[in-house]
């Protein structure tokens, strides 16, 4: 909860006025990429900055968890607009590339799946906060609502977000590395930085929720409920990975990066995905591999390179990072 806070940071924090004349000096089908991964990007973060709040809060009882997930959703409303922020900058006219999220098919199919789940999850919710459990006829459908029922939507739900969290925004950041690691967009590149130190936290506590909620603890029911959708989950799992290797090959139609094309995204979206499944304890629907671009866990990991501040721009810092809580203990070894 606390690096959710600690973590925070602004878009305009980071100077992006070079990134302008590095994307004019693109080949055509270089500047496809970049812009193409931005509008996904933005789709998929508007999608979570609301979806959170309005599917999960309805069912939560306590503070913690709740705060968690208004600072969730609110860190996603910052890479939305950090990604706007970045297209302002780079384009004469951003409402032409705005326009085209909302009919672009490629971008549109998989935005589909995820707000699927959390679609399922809010009507199930609102009947049984209005009508109760029972069989009700609503719009010519006839609906069982029951507490399991509602249970169910709400793990499936969640897995379909950490799989988003997991998998669905790594071919668009290892884009973005592969250009910064060519000194191109580099001011994109610390911004989504940021932003993939965001969802790995994100992913972190969905699978945290997920293992509690698989493990029984606090509520047997759950752990069955688990069990019963192992198949649909590992089903989800592996088309959020088909549907990221489509998005590669659609990426790359035109001709690949310098260190970077399909074959090498798919290789890595199968790595991943591996490693997120076996995390909510699902099987591996992919053959064991090592990392193909190991030099993205240099941008996925804050602490990995330390630079001097002098040299370039730091992204890495952390706000409220001092301590201000003192007690007797601290003062253990302190003489006069």
């Amino acid at each position: 909860m606390n690096n959710n806070f600690l973590f925070f940071g602004r878009p305009e924090e980071i100077d992006v006025s070079q990134d302008r004349t590095d994307y004019q000096k693109l080949p055509l089908h270089e500047q496809q990429i970049f812009i193409s991964n931005l509008k996904y990007q933005t789709l998929l973060d508007s999608i979570q900055g609301r979806s959170p709040n309005v599917a999960l809060l309805p069912l939560v009882s306590i503070p913690e968890l709740e705060t968690w997930i208004e600072t969730w959703s609110f860190s996603e409303t910052i890479h939305s607009r950090s990604y706007t922020h970045i297209i302002r900058n780079i384009v004469n006219d951003p409402s032409l590339i705005f326009n085209d999220i909302v009919t672009n098919e490629e971008i549109l199919k998989r935005a589909e799946d995820i707000s699927a789940y959390y679609d399922d999850l809010i009507k199930m919710t609102s009947y049984y906060h209005l009508l109760g459990e029972g069989t009700h006829h609503i719009n010519s459908e006839t609906i069982t609502v029951n507490l399991r029922a509602l249970k169910k939507q709400l793990y499936l739900c969640l897995m379909s977000v950490n799989a988003l969290e997991a998998i669905r925004f790594y071919v668009s950041f290892a884009c973005s590395f592969a250009f910064a690691e060519r000194k191109l967009m580099e001011g994109n590149a610390k911004i989504i930085k940021l932003i993939a130190r965001d969802e790995a936290l994100h992913l972190t506590g969905t699978q945290h929720i997920i293992n509690l909620m698989r493990a029984g603890g606090d509520d047997p029911e759950m752990a069955e409920i688990a069990k019963e959708c192992q198949n649909d989950c590992f089903e989800l799992f592996k088309k959020a990975a088909e549907q990221e290797k489509e998005w590669a090959t659609y990426l790359f139609r035109d001709g690949s990066m310098i260190g970077l094309n399909r074959e090498i995204l798919c290789q890595y979206i199968e790595y991943i995905t591996n490693i997120r499944m076996q995390a909510v304890g699902l099987d591996l629907p992919f053959e064991t591999r090592s990392n193909p671009i190991p030099w993205i866990n240099a941008w996925l990991s804050s602490d990995n390179v330390q630079v001097a501040p002098q040299e370039v721009e730091v992204s890495s810092y952390l706000v409220g990072q001092i301590d201000a809580k003192v007690d007797q203990k601290d003062f253990r070894d302190f003489e006069l």
